[in-house]
């Protein structure tokens, strides 16, 4: 039976105390210290995964015991050795693939260090997490009555390696796109990118978020940044927001304060097969991300090279990897918002209160 990893590390402290309760009794500082020099670990073993073909294959969720802040602010050489130390010990449990999770994907070039120091083929899933997020995107829009050719879509943090594709992809649906990132040289080359891709189809850049939001209604956004960059009073009634980030870029409190908006997040799919994770990522049932389930889908298709890796993520990967979920019965996990699986009535709510 073929066999993945894939690593995980905790968004921030919150994520140790479900795990070890007791380290709440700890002083931040010596958590920090703790945390820091601590060895990867495996988490749970992933069982019952079933592709629609028959065929199955058997996972295991491994830790890199860094939080996404201290990711983002240790020094980089660490943190890269710190990843492939998880990945090393991934390889322990005979797998042949190895999926690297939110910020262990982003860090460095996107994987392609850490593929080079390791004995498995390495993917960041940003192929299939694309696909999904354009997925959901276009069939939010549609319950909200909103039309992606009227009203044209806005990307923040476009300039990464998942933003940068999915605006290529989804501007052959709009007649106008807004490409938000703080980097304007590379915006400006994207933009051009996409003006020779497409024809009749107006493109502005901008790094002000604020402004773009307040000129958009379909928004997808996957900045990357360690703390959420949307909040309640930025919104216009009756947006769709398709949030990819983790950790989220839309403020829990649009949840509670916005009954006119929908906020939904990007890269949810449902597993086929009896699955049982044996551990609680933060999402329920048999769904899980886009970038996991890219990890299955390769393992399930003997496809055991190096995959999504570095800054430009090829179109042609993310329409391979569509035709595998099709062709496993992995799909769209219905649309959620902020952990909770939105009823028909929900989204007619949230339809009416943005009249």
């Amino acid at each position: 039976m073929n066999r993945f990893a894939f690593i995980l590390h905790p968004l921030g402290f919150d994520d140790f105390y479900r795990k070890f309760e007791w380290m709440k009794k700890l002083p931040e500082g010596m958590l920090k210290k703790a945390t820091k020099h601590a060895p990867p670990f495996k988490i749970s073993n992933i069982e019952g995964i079933k592709s629609k073909t028959g065929k199955e294959i058997k996972g295991f969720f491994y830790a890199c015991p860094l939080t996404t802040e201290q990711i983002m602010s240790l020094d980089q050489n660490y943190v890269i050795d710190k990843i492939i130390k998880s990945v090393k010990k991934a390889e322990d449990s005979k797998v042949q693939i190895v999926g690297l999770g939110s910020f262990t994907s982003v860090v460095g070039d996107k994987g392609i260090s850490i593929a080079k120091k390791s004995n498995v083929a390495i993917t960041t899933g940003n192929s299939y997490t694309i696909a999904t997020a354009v997925e959901g995107t276009k069939l939010a829009a549609q319950k909200m009555g909103t039309s992606l050719k009227d009203e044209g879509i806005c990307i923040i943090g476009a300039n990464g390696s998942i933003g940068k594709t999915i605006s290529r992809i989804i501007a052959k649906d709009v007649d106008n796109i807004i490409l938000v990132s703080r980097n304007m040289k590379k915006l400006k080359n994207l933009k051009n990118i996409i003006l020779e891709e497409n024809i009749n189809i107006n493109v502005e850049v901008t790094d002000n978020i604020e402004q773009a939001l307040d000129r958009s209604k379909i928004i997808i956004t996957v900045s990357g940044a360690v703390e959420s960059i949307i909040d309640p009073a930025q919104i216009k009634s009756g947006s769709v927001i398709c949030d990819v980030a983790r950790p989220r870029d839309v403020a829990i409190e649009v949840g509670n304060k916005r009954n006119d908006v929908l906020v939904i997040e990007g890269g949810i799919v449902h597993i086929p097969g009896d699955v049982n994770f044996n551990f609680n990522f933060g999402v329920t049932g048999q769904n899980a991300y886009a970038c996991m389930a890219e990890t299955m889908l390769l393992t399930l298709e003997d496809k055991f090279t190096n995959y999504s890796l570095g800054p430009d993520i090829e179109i042609k990967k993310v329409k391979e990897t569509t035709k595998m979920a099709q062709k496993h019965g992995f799909k769209l996990a219905g649309l959620r918002s902020f952990g909770k699986l939105l009823s028909e009535e929900d989204i007619k709510s949230i339809r009416m209160n943005s009249n």
